[in-house]
């Protein structure tokens, strides 16, 4: 007899005590009292529908490896899980949705309890649970993992509606390129969605596209008790009837109850006398328990077959279930935002046999003994270990990684000087090399990734050798996999790119490794993934990402390929350190300090001289240019490696009168110095000012401003100190190679009248002087623009378009 059969009393118990804490959440938050009269919301239905598919997991299926991205809208049972647990607390649970409350869905930075992946945005969180798998085998690979370490099972519970996602598909692909194994994927097929009904046939659509990628498939479709009545004489018929029965059908017979069932059921089978024996047999509440004895509910089935799978293959459950399962919002297609009446939560309370009063106590309703309810689920094999937050090594940075890979007046680009500055690394036997994983979506080459990876190889499972290199065919990529390699290429999608890296970023929590991750891409395309971006910085992960080329500076690529909004989602994006060097030197000191940043995990107090939460760590954001300039000689400035991470520093000091500034970011910057020495006689004591990261500076000035409205004057951001010299009549020209709002803010910092210079239409192919001279970020512009805003005299250039 297996352990779920034995302990099918107590799961049954606990099945029906998450649902109702489950709905008391939800319930009571929506009892608080609304400042602005809007609905507090929650998802009674579509949390009802996970209840017995999550108690047989939590409870009884899994073990400590296992790894869960439970469905959005099934949190509060979570919660109300982990509460029976004791890990999460009843504050929380009675401020659910409220501000420090249980968070609406499952966070893994916001909630105090167990969470493995945040989810919310519908199907990244089902995504992402392939990519951990990979990087499970990724570190068992390398020799990490404890030889007696049983791999976990990447879980994701699914609402069939998020199948709608296209994400999830990409996330197949790539799970069948890379031989994916120990991911389970159980969807909750409750055939309802936000707005109405499933269509009819879905199920056989699922089961198809999971078995072209080499899934093995598992319907849950029937529970015990429609098991055993099939077996009944007539029970034949009644199946027959419920595979055909559509979707809409079912789910209003379901809410309508054991009368409606009766009514159908002999009206489309007649009088057939066994059917009929079958049905009369029932009364109607036992009637409508047997038809809502659907796979999905059912915890005897449900144990089992969970229990039962012994191999590694991927597997989907498609398991049916009933939206509103156990409550009286039970199959109506309006419930997925709806909420139970008080009287109908007073009638739903008493069939809990939950006392007034004893609402939020654990084993209230449940009969037996406490004790053994107690000793029961201290015996529940995933909470045996405790929190399953891991922690792991920091990895020293050797101080090289910070000197420039190219020498003075050496004309370079600064994806050039990536690749040289990873291929420097690769050569070295440091344990930084040893924890560096790359990835790219199939533009590994044309991002400069491909001398790291002729050292350190393509992963795989299994050796797959270079065909072309064991034909003596010459190529200048070394394209061998194998389980030592350090590269995981990916196909052209960017979801997945950024899947992956949230995943192999929180390697050292979720599996107690450290991997330094930098995924690249071109530029544009970050749009492409960002949604996927925000997922992985909400879930705090950490990685690098480079997106190059960028910009127009790519001319000859045209307007589809040349990103204009980039450095904006740069500062806009929490989590995630934006940085745009133009020069090789600049990029090797951020890439430094870049993967310490990576896995630092202190607390938020800023730093009081930038005013940045440094201590905290996050990812980082490198957008580098194709576009070769020659690299220049710097004047000794003890501080320049730190002003360079702050996000700023002069490149040229202005002088005490200064007219001027033209402050640069990225690649332009030889726009800016060419202007700055085209008015050097005209203007006085001209300044150039190197940006590197108007997002650092942005933040810390905004960080700044905020400790001054709480009364500490002392707080002075860096680009307030690199300003707060200029004299009120200077004016500052900003210039970028993007969005010109980027810097437009920096005229605000000091009240200094500014212009602000870059890109805010498609571009189309042409010379990189074509396409500097069309926006009016060459030079001679840049010129005009200062002339324009500054007074003196200046040459306008004949036949110069008005800016």
């Amino acid at each position: 007899m297996t352990k779920a059969t034995r302990d099918l009393k107590t799961l049954l118990r606990l099945e029906r005590k998450t649902l109702w804490l489950a709905c008391w959440m939800i319930d009571q938050a929506n009892r608080r009292e609304k400042v602005d009269g809007v609905k507090v919301g929650g998802h009674q239905a579509s949390s009802a529908s996970m209840v017995s598919i999550m108690t047989a997991l939590y409870f009884d299926v899994l073990r400590p490896q296992d790894r869960v991205a439970v469905k959005p809208h099934a949190s509060p049972v979570f919660h109300a899980i982990q509460y029976l647990m004791g890990n999460q607390t009843l504050e929380k649970l009675q401020n659910f949705r409220g501000y420090q409350g249980a968070q609406s869905y499952p966070s893994r930075t916001k909630d105090v309890d167990d969470v493995d992946f945040s989810t919310g945005s519908v199907g990244l969180g089902v995504g992402i649970t392939p990519f951990a798998s990979l990087i499970q085998d990724y570190i068992a690979a390398k020799g990490w993992s404890a030889a007696d370490d049983k791999p976990g099972r990447m879980i994701a519970l699914v609402g069939d509606a998020e199948l709608d996602e296209g994400n999830v598909y990409e996330a197949l692909q790539e799970g069948w390129k890379h031989d994916l194994r120990n991911c389970w994927w159980i969807i909750d097929y409750n055939r309802q969605s936000l707005d109405g009904v499933v269509r009819e046939g879905l199920c056989d659509r699922i089961e198809m596209v999971f078995r072209a990628f080499g899934w093995d498939v598992v319907t849950l479709k029937y529970g015990a008790l429609q098991r055993a009545a099939f077996e009944e004489p007539g029970g034949k018929a009644l199946r027959e009837w419920i595979d055909a029965c559509s979707n809409q059908l079912y789910s209003a017979l379901l809410f309508q109850g054991g009368g409606a069932w009766r009514k159908r059921l002999l009206d489309d089978l007649g009088d057939q006398g066994n059917v009929s024996a079958l049905i009369d047999r029932r009364s109607d509440e036992e009637l409508s328990v047997l038809m809502n004895n659907l796979g999905g509910h059912c915890l005897e089935t449900l144990s089992e077959t969970f229990n039962g799978i012994n191999h590694d293959r991927p597997t989907v459950f498609i398991a049916y279930t009933v939206k509103g399962y156990g409550t009286p919002l039970a199959g109506h297609k309006d419930n997925h935002s709806g909420l139970m009446t008080s009287a109908q939560m007073q009638a739903f309370q008493e069939q809990m046999k939950v006392r007034p009063g004893h609402e939020w106590e654990r084993f209230e309703g449940l009969g037996g003994s406490a004790a053994e309810m107690q000793a029961f689920l201290d015996s529940v094999p995933f909470f045996a270990m405790g929190r399953r937050r891991h922690q792991a090594d920091r990895i020293e940075v050797p101080q090289t990684v910070a000197v420039s890979p190219a020498a003075v007046r050496e004309p370079i680009s600064t994806q050039a000087a990536f690749g040289r500055i990873l291929d420097a690394i690769g050569k070295s036997d440091s344990e930084l090399a040893a924890r560096i994983v790359t990835t790219s979506p199939d533009v590994t080459v044309s991002t400069n990734l491909g001398p790291w990876v002729n050292r350190r190889r393509l992963f795989a499972r299994r050796e797959l050798a270079d065909v072309f290199r064991d034909q003596r065919i010459p190529s200048a990529q070394k394209w061998d996999f194998s389980p030592k390699g350090q590269h995981i290429e990916l196909g052209i999608a960017e979801m997945n790119l950024f899947l992956l890296l949230g995943a192999a970023g929180l390697s050292h929590s979720l599996f107690g490794e450290r991997l330094l991750p930098i995924g690249t891409l071109y530029d544009p395309f970050v749009s492409r993934g960002l949604d996927a971006l925000n997922y992985a910085c909400y879930q705090d992960a950490r990685f690098i990402v480079v997106g190059t080329p960028s910009g127009v500076s790519l001319s000859s690529e045209g307007g589809a390929h040349q990103s204009i909004a980039q450095p904006l989602i740069g500062m806009s994006q929490d989590g995630l350190a934006s940085f745009e060097p133009a020069f090789a030197d600049e990029l090797a000191i951020i890439m430094a300090w870049a993967f310490d940043y990576l896995q630092r995990d202190g607390e938020g107090d800023p730093d009081e001289r930038t005013w940045l939460r440094d201590e905290t760590g996050g990812s980082v954001y490198l957008r580098l240019s194709t576009r070769q300039i020659e690299q220049p000689g710097r004047k000794p400035n003890p501080h320049f490696a730190q002003e360079v991470i702050d996000g700023g520093t002069w490149l040229k000091e202005p002088g005490p009168n200064a007219d001027l500034v033209i402050a640069y970011q990225g690649t332009v910057g030889t726009e800016a110095i060419a202007a700055a020495g085209m008015l050097c006689d005209l203007r006085r004591d001209i300044g150039v000012l190197s940006i590197t990261s108007t997002d650092r500076l942005n933040a810390g000035w905004q960080a700044a401003q905020r400790a001054r409205a709480r009364r500490n004057p002392a707080a002075i951001s860096h680009v307030e100190r690199l300003l707060g010299t200029l004299p009120l009549h200077c004016r500052i020209i900003t210039v970028i190679d993007g969005h010109p709002a980027t810097l437009s803010w920096l005229g605000s910092v000091c009240g200094h009248r500014t212009t602000s210079l870059g890109v805010e239409h498609f571009g189309q192919t042409g010379t990189v002087a074509d396409l500097y001279r069309h926006y009016g970020i060459d030079a001679a512009s840049i010129a005009e623009a200062a002339a324009k805003l500054t007074q003196g005299s200046y040459p306008y250039r004949v036949g110069m378009r008005s800016l």
